[in-house]
C-alpha cells in the first residue's frame, strides 16, 4: 500500500502495477487542507479568517497569560518540552519519537525548524513542530495541555507561527498535512483529496481474502451511500 499521494500519481502508480501483472486499486483515503497565501502579508489573511477564532485571539491575548516563543535553532530543553507536552496531550502515542527528535535536528542544521513553545508562568502548555523548505510551510504536530485549554494557548501559538512564515520567512503554501479535522477549516482555504494504491499479486493466494474485501467495500459503497442519501 502506498498514501498518500495526489490522483494523478495514484492512477499512474496504479496503471504501472497493472502492467506488470498485479491487481491494483486507486482511490481516495484522506484530506490534505492548505493555504495558498497569494502574496498576503499575515494582516490581509488575518482579516479573512472567521470572526469567532479572530475574537477568541483577542480576548485571550489580551488577558496576556500566555508567553510565546519561536525557534529555528535546536535545543535539546525546547525538544523535552514539546515531547511533555505532546504526553499531556489529546494525541496518540509517538510512533517513533527518537526518529522524530533526529528529524528536527537535522531539519534545524539545514535552517529548516520553525518551533514553537507557547508558556503559563513560566510553565510549556502548547507546542508546534513546523519546517520550512522550497516556499512551503509544513505543519507536523500540534499539541497543548488539556489543563490549560481556556487560555487558548494552542490558537495563539498557531497566530504566531502562520505570521511568522507569512511575513518573515514570505512562504508561498502552508501546508497542514492530512486529517480532515474540523478546526483546520479555521485556518486553511482549500481542501486537496489525497489517494491511495493497494496492490496484490495474483500468485499469492494468502492475500486473496484481503483483494476479496477490498473489492467487495468498492462495490458495496456506492449502493451504501446511495441509501444513505436517497
Amino acid at each position: 500500500m502506498f498514501a498518500p499521494m495526489p490522483e494523478e500519481d495514484a492512477r499512474v502508480l496504479a496503471a504501472a502495477f497493472r502492467t506488470a501483472g498485479w491487481i491494483a486499486i486507486a482511490e481516495p483515503c484522506d484530506a490534505n487542507h492548505v493555504l495558498p497565501v497569494g502574496g498576503r502579508t499575515f494582516s490581509e489573511y488575518w482579516a479573512d479568517r472567521p470572526g469567532a477564532l479572530r475574537e477568541t485571539f483577542r480576548r485571550k491575548s489580551r488577558k496576556g497569560e500566555v508567553n510565546l516563543r519561536l525557534v529555528t535553532q535546536f535545543s535539546h530543553a525546547d525538544w523535552d518540552a514539546y515531547e511533555a507536552i505532546y504526553k499531556l496531550s489529546w494525541k496518540p502515542g509517538e510512533g517513533s519519537p527518537e526518529f522524530l527528535q533526529a528529524w528536527a535536528q537535522m531539519e534545524s542544521e539545514a535552517g529548516h525548524l520553525r518551533l514553537g513553545i507557547a508558556e503559563i508562568e513560566g510553565q510549556p502548555v502548547a507546542a508546534q513542530f513546523w519546517t520550512v523548505e522550497g516556499g512551503t510551510a509544513f505543519i507536523h504536530k500540534l499539541a497543548h495541555d488539556e489543563r490549560f485549554r481556556k487560555q487558548s494557548p494552542g490558537t495563539l501559538l498557531s497566530a504566531a507561527m502562520f505570521e511568522h512564515v507569512i511575513d518573515r520567512d514570505m512562504v508561498s503554501l502552508i501546508d497542514f498535512g492530512t486529517g480532515d479535522d474540523p478546526y483546520k477549516r479555521d485556518w486553511m482555504e482549500q481542501v486537496r483529496t489525497r489517494w491511495r494504491v493497494r496492490a496484490w499479486r495474483k500468485s499469492a493466494v494468502r492475500h486473496w481474502p484481503s483483494l476479496i474485501r477490498a473489492l467487495a467495500a468498492r462495490t458495496l459503497h456506492p449502493l451504501v451511500s446511495k441509501n444513505r442519501h436517497g
